[in-house]
């Protein structure tokens, strides 16, 4: 994306009550994100601005310098990049709310779709840093990168054990790309930054505030194709990540604990609620089956061949000709949702393809 429109993008990241949908929809109201910034107020009431939103995006408006804005990202040693950028994360723009600006420090890479998040809580026991790393390891050295929240325990224990396996890891921050948080994780960080990424949907100078975490949870489990749980408490912020993932569509796991560890009742009411029990590195293989993925979206003939029902109700609605999403759900009947978890494991699968903004066709030779 060129200079000139990612300004705009990271002025309308910097106006509170701006969020993704409020930004999507003046985008697709005025065509474009610039001529979105420079509207009319009355347009922008018109495009379904309330009053605070209007008057925060008039001040961001009258006081960002959107050209200083870019030099201090690159300044940070960082980049940024939009829902528009061809190297937007592919399995993070599928979920409802995906974050319309990523502050990226690091690289992010094809490889880092074969994606697991590893989370829990910031109270780990030996047991759970143990765990941790037993599972980790493996994942690491299979390819597979490893995505968490960079916070104190099981966080902090899954990005350093697949750094010490020779793997990728990214961490999603709830803060500006510009600062660290915890502060003592900051050399944990730049070896991130040398194997994976930071990224975060802030803009810079945004500091970690109880509110801003469980938006950021979203963003650890959209980068993932699933979400193991290793400790957590009944109420923490590593179950809002499962339920994340789950609203998501994508899968979750969960590491049993000791029944009378208050950091264990959270994973064992998620295991109780279906989730995938996980002992093993080969547990968490198994139910993603990557080897076979891979092998399917070789170049040799794929065969368009459903493993389940709601694949197949989605395959008899796609043809090579392209199918939006929002039309794939009314045509089958499908939660909007489902449709569009199951595309993303069709897509995997190598039997179909994106061939435009939500929009779908088959592979064909």
């Amino acid at each position: 994306m060129d200079e000139q429109t990612l300004r705009y993008w990271i002025g309308f990241n910097r106006a509170k009550g701006i969020g993704p949908a409020r930004l999507r929809a003046l985008v697709q109201y005025f065509g474009n994100v610039e001529a979105a910034w420079n509207a009319d107020p009355e347009r922008w009431k018109a495009a379904g601005l309330d009053h605070r939103s209007l008057t925060s995006l008039l001040s961001t408006r009258a006081t960002c310098d959107l050209d200083a804005e870019l030099r201090a990202v690159e300044r940070a040693g960082a980049r940024a990049i939009t829902l528009d950028d061809s190297d937007y994360p592919p399995l993070l723009r599928k979920i409802y709310d995906p974050p319309p600006v990523l502050y990226v420090r690091g690289t992010l890479t094809e490889a880092d779709q074969w994606a697991v998040a590893v989370v829990g809580t910031r109270r780990a026991t030996a047991y759970g840093k143990t765990v941790t790393e037993e599972i980790v390891t493996p994942l690491a050295r299979q390819g597979v990168t490893i995505v968490s929240g960079l916070a104190r325990g099981i966080d902090a224990a899954a990005h350093q054990a697949a750094l010490d396996a020779g793997g990728r890891t990214i961490a999603v921050m709830a803060n500006g790309i510009d600062h660290v948080y915890p502060p003592e994780h900051r050399q944990l960080a730049e070896a991130i930054v040398e194997h994976g990424a930071l990224l975060t949907e802030l803009p810079l100078g945004s500091r970690p505030e109880r509110g801003l975490f469980a938006p950021r949870n979203r963003i650890v489990s959209g980068l993932s194709l699933g979400t193991l749980v290793v400790e957590a408490a009944e109420k923490s912020g590593a179950l809002l990540t499962a339920n994340q993932a789950l609203d998501q569509g994508r899968d979750v796991f969960a590491v049993p604990g000791n029944v009378l560890s208050p950091a264990s009742k959270g994973t064992n009411a998620l295991i109780q609620a279906g989730a995938k029990l996980v002992t093993s590195a080969e547990d968490v293989l198994s139910e993603l089956n990557p080897d076979r993925v891979r092998a399917e979206t070789r170049t040799q003939p794929t065969p368009i061949v459903a493993d389940n029902e709601i694949e197949a109700i989605i395959l008899r609605h796609l043809s090579v000709e392209p199918q939006h999403v929002d039309e794939l759900s009314y045509q089958s009947g499908l939660p909007i949702m489902q449709v569009n978890a199951t595309l993303t494991i069709l897509e995997l699968k190598g039997m179909i393809r994106q061939v435009g903004t939500m929009q779908y066709a088959l592979c064909r030779d």
